[in-house]
């Protein structure tokens, strides 16, 4: 079966043999680096300023305790505030449809990382990162929630505030154990934080790392 001159679509081309091959390739737009990074500081004011609050010793530190409230009620109401405008992105929507999903190979990750394996194959996404961003997603909805019931106390009865209370609080500790984890994790992946500052990686790490991701 023949073909017309410029029928033939771009899957059609030949892969460039390896040696032709770009050295980085890109695993973040713009966009979502904007995204990351502003969610980042959002998440770290709102962590420091509740230590600030909570901590006798840090509060010490603090000659305007009202300030630092007023930052972290805000800052708490604005994290979601990149992630809605992240979804003008479609790089950043078709990555959310990636960390939404679990494929078999993620299972693979979570044995090989419970058994400490070094080989643990992963998408663009490994199963790690996709338990994180649901996890601390759902807790920052959790901790928007309690946190709306506490400032606006006329929302709801005394009971309900009370609850928010405890269950903020004991979130926020929490969230702040798992952001350090996060952070620690990012210290030692090198290439990782070059990746989410630059937008591209090195193509050995990400076939590496990343075997079943397909930039």
């Amino acid at each position: 079966m023949t073909s017309t001159p410029g029928s033939a679509g771009r899957t059609d081309a030949p892969t460039p043999p390896p040696s032709e091959l770009p050295a980085r390739v890109e695993r973040f737009t713009r966009a979502e680096r904007r995204v990351h990074r502003a969610t980042a500081v959002l998440t770290l004011t709102c962590v420091a300023t509740a230590a600030f609050l909570y901590l006798p010793f840090l509060a010490e530190l603090v000659g305007r305790r009202h300030l630092v409230v007023t930052v972290h009620i805000w800052t708490g109401v604005l994290i979601p505030v990149p992630y809605l405008l992240g979804l003008f992105s479609r790089a950043f929507r078709a990555d959310l449809r990636r960390i939404g999903r679990f494929a078999p190979y993620d299972r693979d990750w979570l044995r090989a990382a419970r058994r400490r394996e070094l080989v643990r194959p992963a998408g663009k996404f490994n199963a790690g990162q996709k338990l994180y961003a649901g996890w601390i997603a759902g807790a920052v909805l959790v901790m928007l929630g309690t946190g709306l019931l506490m400032w606006f106390t006329h929302l709801a009865p005394v009971l309900w505030r009370t609850g928010a209370t405890f269950v903020h609080d004991w979130l926020a500790l929490l969230i702040g154990v798992v952001v350090a984890g996060h952070l620690w994790t990012a210290l030692t992946h090198p290439e990782s934080r070059v990746g989410m500052r630059t937008g591209t990686v090195d193509r050995t790490w990400a076939e590496n790392e990343h075997p079943h991701w397909h930039p």
